[in-house]
């Protein structure tokens, strides 16, 4: 790592700026860090204050619950989520992996925020302002959104990357 001092340690091969090298000195980077994890610590503490107040029984639910979010995760969501990357990348090839990658994401973070109220568990027949949309008609909607911006995506991509190579034929 560089210090800042020489800008020309800070330049790739191709006289571009290196994403690596920062213009803040290593001090800086490691002032920022100390903050950031101060921070973490705090908010972590907040949070265990707040479970404080909380019985016995329900702290051991939280902790199961917790627990069981961990496994699920590690042995079914994040082999599934590499599986289907590393599938889905062999299959999906050149410009259009990146916005199907995002898109995939974006429609996996819609459908798991839409789950809680997907079928309206919490709707009440006396309160009609209670759960009062129709909920898959919006996941719906917004999962259309998504998957209309992947070809739009590869479209001003495309767009962009003819007028660059016509600018710099001279």
């Amino acid at each position: 790592m560089t210090d800042g001092s020489d800008t020309t340690e800070m330049l790739d091969d191709g006289g571009h700026r290196d994403a690596a090298a920062l213009d803040t000195p290593a001090g800086g980077r490691a002032a920022i860090r100390m903050a950031v994890a101060a921070v973490g610590v705090l908010v972590g503490a907040y949070g265990v204050w707040l479970l404080w107040e909380f019985p016995a029984d329900v702290l051991i639910r939280i902790a199961v619950w917790a627990a069981v979010g961990l496994i699920v995760h590690d042995f079914v969501f994040a082999p599934l989520t590499a599986a289907l990357g590393y599938t889905s990348r062999r299959l999906i090839t050149g410009g259009w992996w990146p916005p199907v990658a995002i898109a995939a994401v974006c429609s996996a973070t819609l459908i798991l925020l839409a789950l809680p109220v997907f079928d309206a568990p919490g709707a009440k027949a006396d309160n009609p302002t209670t759960l009062d949309r129709d909920y898959p008609l919006g996941l719906g909607i917004s999962l259309v959104i998504v998957w209309v911006c992947v070809p739009l995506h590869y479209a001003i991509v495309t767009v962009v990357r003819r007028r660059r190579r016509a600018v710099a034929k001279p």
